[in-house]
């Protein structure tokens, strides 16, 4: 992966423009891909070529995730994106097929497209450890989480301005869908993302624990020896709690922090509470935050039916004006807000002072991270879906996962030493790297891409003294040859990857594609 970034990047900009290629970004992304095995796994599922004109179905799913990193909120603007790399990766693929690839992708398709992932994820997570500075172990107060990964559940509002199919009211009082995700908070990935309706509820058991599951099915079995799940108040339920204790094993030790909502029973456990047994909580880099204090309240609340060893710990903080009208008459009258955390740490093997509640506190409030990781994935592909089809929608919204999947990766092989790229926004990465324009110079039969040098931040990713390895196309995946009238000679069965196309008088239907963003 080392050689993504040793391109050479001079770029000679001319009057008249040939040869230029704008955003030249995207050879890094589709050259991440394809060395990272996942186009070669998509290929064992999706359908390959049948002949003139029928394009990989595996590679629009990459084209598409990459033109979805590069800023594409449609289909549409997918294909006009993708026509800057004509010269790269050959015609753009057009948005009627990339619909039909889209609506084909059907339960059993995104199954198999799930273990695909799985399975690439797992290479990737190899090559991390063989990076300088080892795989991305979280630090919290000053104490390694070593060998823990951590899997971040929330869910979250897309909306929407049109009818769309399982667009409902939601809970804010807004339009459109409610998903479900988890994501890895030691890479930044998202493992699993479950499309739900608006109206869909919060603290659904249900879709907590499938959306855990296929989060868990992402996860490397050699890393499965201890998982950290973090969840908000939605996580506090009976089912969710029940189901991460039974996955403890001899082998796998689970632990977990959620949210709490507190009720009248708590206030008056938390009334019990002596002023001694307050202390001051901790920052996120170790220090003391002083005018916010935790305390156990473990066995002061006597509510039965929860796990066993389950601990409480209480935070109070003074409230602000935004909390003002939200606060109890108990949080009146002492003059606190309270929250709460409910967790099943006694210990964390080998991470000394993890039993104290300072420090469980500050690790649940990292969950917070979630919140980075909502935006982010909105700034690729999930800010809005594209149509009104909910296949469709269930389709784009794994290819956005796939591109937030090659974002994280390249930072995390490349540019992890790179300052202020690696934990850089999407628009960030977009303006210093990903629209790059460039050269395309041909020299027999390769390709070489070509940057300035003096162009900003370009060298940044340059390695000096090296010199830029020629993009070749892959044996596999030659460029189709130019659609036109006449041109196609064969054809392929009709088929859910292939529809009939319609009479040539026949009456054409209105358009429902709903490929416009809105």
């Amino acid at each position: 992966m080392s050689e993504l970034t040793g391109w050479d990047r001079r770029l000679s900009v001319v009057a008249d423009g040939k040869g230029l290629v704008g955003y030249a970004g995207a050879v890094l992304l589709r050259r991440l891909a394809d060395r990272a095995g996942l186009t070669a796994a998509l290929a064992g599922v999706l359908p390959a070529g049948a002949g003139n004109g029928w394009r990989d179905r595996a590679v629009v799913v990459v084209q598409l995730a990459v033109a979805i990193t590069l800023g594409a909120a449609n289909l549409s603007d997918a294909e006009q994106l993708q026509a800057h790399h004509q010269g790269l990766f050959g015609p753009a693929v057009s948005d009627s097929t990339t619909r039909r690839t889209l609506q084909a992708m059907d339960a059993d398709v995104l199954a198999k497209i799930a273990r695909a992932r799985a399975q690439v994820r797992r290479g990737v997570w190899s090559l991390l450890h063989l990076r300088p500075g080892g795989f991305p172990w979280l630090t919290i107060a000053g104490k390694q989480l070593h060998r823990w990964v951590v899997i971040d559940m929330d869910a979250t509002i897309i909306t929407a301005v049109s009818k769309k199919q399982g667009a409902t009211a939601t809970w804010k009082k807004t339009f459109g869908f409610h998903p479900l995700a988890a994501w890895c908070a030691n890479t930044g990935e998202c493992l699993a993302m479950l499309l739900r309706a608006g109206n869909a509820g919060s603290n659904t058991v249900a879709d907590h624990l499938r959306v855990l599951g296929e989060a868990l099915a992402q996860v490397p079995g050699a890393l499965m020896a201890k998982i950290l799940v973090r969840v908000d108040g939605a996580g506090a339920t009976h089912g969710l709690h029940e189901h991460l204790r039974d996955l403890n094993t001899m082998r796998r030790t689970v632990r977990f922090t959620t949210g709490w909502t507190v009720t009248d029973e708590d206030e008056k456990a938390i009334a019990r509470l002596p002023e001694r047994a307050w202390e001051t909580s901790l920052k996120q880099d170790g220090s003391l935050q002083e005018g916010y204090c935790v305390a156990e309240l473990t066995g002061l609340n006597r509510r039965e039916g929860w796990i066993k060893g389950m601990r409480l710990i209480v935070r109070r903080v003074k409230p602000s004006g935004r909390h003002t009208k939200d606060l109890t008459a108990f949080e009146k009258e002492t003059g606190w807000k309270y929250s709460i955390t409910a967790t099943n740490i006694n210990k964390m093997t080998r991470i000394p002072g993890s039993h104290q509640i300072q420090w469980l506190d500050v690790l649940h409030r990292h969950h917070a991270v979630v919140e980075d990781h909502v935006r982010t994935n909105k700034a690729m592909g999930l800010h809005n879906l594209p149509s009104k089809s909910w296949t469709i929608n269930t389709a784009w919204m794994l290819t956005a996962n796939l591109a937030a999947d090659l974002d994280a990766w390249l930072r995390l092989l490349t540019l992890h030493d790179q300052e202020g790229l690696a934990d850089a926004e999407p628009d960030t990465m977009r303006f210093r790297l990903y629209h790059l324009p460039a050269r395309l110079a041909k020299h027999a039969r390769s390709r070489w891409l070509r940057i300035d040098r003096s162009w900003p931040w370009a060298g940044a990713f340059v390695r000096p003294g090296r010199g830029s390895p020629p993009f070749q196309r892959s044996p596999d995946h030659p460029i189709p040859p130019r659609q036109g009238p006449g041109r196609r000679t064969t054809r392929s069965t009709p088929g859910p990857w292939n529809p009939e196309p319609p009479q040539r008088h026949a009456k054409t239907p209105p358009d429902t594609h709903g490929n416009k963003t809105g």
